[in-house]
């Protein structure tokens, strides 16, 4: 089969490879799924571009954890009639180290790949394979960050980065829960996405005081806090967030060790949860995989696509990631 990968670390098009590897076979309690896209997400370049892990520890890797398609076969334990059936997959690339014994570094940037069928949510009708392949992280994230806390209906969100992955589909998570939804963008053009996405309030944060508009809003602070970037935004955050508000962060990417105005937080008694998806509790997976499928059969459910490539140009694919565009990138297969 055709695939796409990697065994040292590095720029995009110094360390991807493309050609043909063995057909994975599906073991006890997986499916072997025959991929119609595979989506990227930050976690998948920047895993693959990961200096700090030596390249002689590396095992060749099949990048991509999320993506689509149609099962086509299944290992023992799994119901037959998942064959035939088009599929959303998340998690397909393991997290747990380089060194596994039996490590699955095999993701979705092939043409086939086998994963646990906990792994799979049947795709709606009239979902295209594109959209099921920029679910995962991202709307597993964006859930658990919109509803970890509970309800919002009648509450006020905040989504920091309302148009990246996340964001935008928190904006859409939030509206059609009914909160009023507050999202901060960097541009026009991701204005326009957050607004397409529900948003009540847009926040270009490039040309206006964010804590002033948002307080113009919800003068006496916001419920909740969806926080891209929470080093860069924390004391914006404590400023903005009313008492006993919750801020969901699930990423810190300007600086992994921030300083935190604590006293600013605790007199508010303020909570904050962090979000990671590779290691969701299953209730709460479930209860993603629920909520997912039900936007998907009502169109509520749109994460935006900027472009798509075939396979054989994974690298552009994945420089185009990394340039942050106004859209999910996704490889077609």
């Amino acid at each position: 089969m055709y695939a796409a990968w990697y065994d040292t670390s590095g720029p995009a098009r110094d360390v991807l490879r493309t050609g043909h590897l063995p057909t994975p076979t599906p073991h006890e309690g997986e499916v072997l799924v025959q991929v119609k896209a595979s989506g990227i997400n930050p976690s998948d370049y920047k895993r693959r571009g990961a200096a700090q892990v030596p390249s002689e520890s590396r095992v060749r890797t099949v990048p991509h954890s999320d993506g689509s398609g149609v099962v086509v076969e299944v290992g023992d334990g799994v119901d037959p009639s998942w064959v035939g059936r088009s599929v959303w997959m998340w998690n397909a690339v393991n997290r747990n180290g380089y060194a596994a014994p039996q490590p699955r570094e095999w993701g979705t940037a092939a043409e086939f790949v086998a994963l646990p069928v906990t792994c799979v949510s049947a795709l709606p009708d009239g979902t295209s394979f594109a959209t099921g392949a920029c679910l995962g992280v991202p709307a597993f994230t964006a859930y658990a960050a919109v509803f970890a806390e509970g309800p919002v209906k009648g509450r006020t969100v905040l989504v920091q980065g309302g148009a990246g992955a996340v964001g935008e589909l928190a904006v859409q998570f939030a509206a059609q829960a009914g909160a009023t939804v507050i999202a901060t963008v960097s541009s026009d053009g991701k204005a326009q996405r957050a607004r397409d996405a529900g948003a009540h309030h847009v926040v270009n944060y490039r040309e206006r005081d964010v804590v002033a508009a948002v307080r113009a809003v919800a003068p006496t602070g916001v419920d909740r806090v969806i926080e891209v970037d929470f080093a860069a935004n924390i004391r914006a955050d404590a400023e903005m967030i009313q008492p006993y508000g919750v801020i969901a962060s699930y990423s810190s990417t300007s600086a992994p060790e921030p300083p935190l105005p604590y006293y600013a937080l605790q007199y508010k008694g303020v909570s904050i949860r962090t979000i990671q998806v590779f290691t969701m509790p299953a209730s709460l997976r479930t209860a993603a995989v629920e909520a997912i499928t039900t936007n998907l059969k009502n169109r509520t459910l749109r994460p935006t696509i900027a472009a798509s490539f075939p396979l054989d140009r994974i690298a552009q694919a994945h420089e185009l990631a990394e340039s942050r565009p106004n859209g999910n990138v996704v490889l077609s297969l």
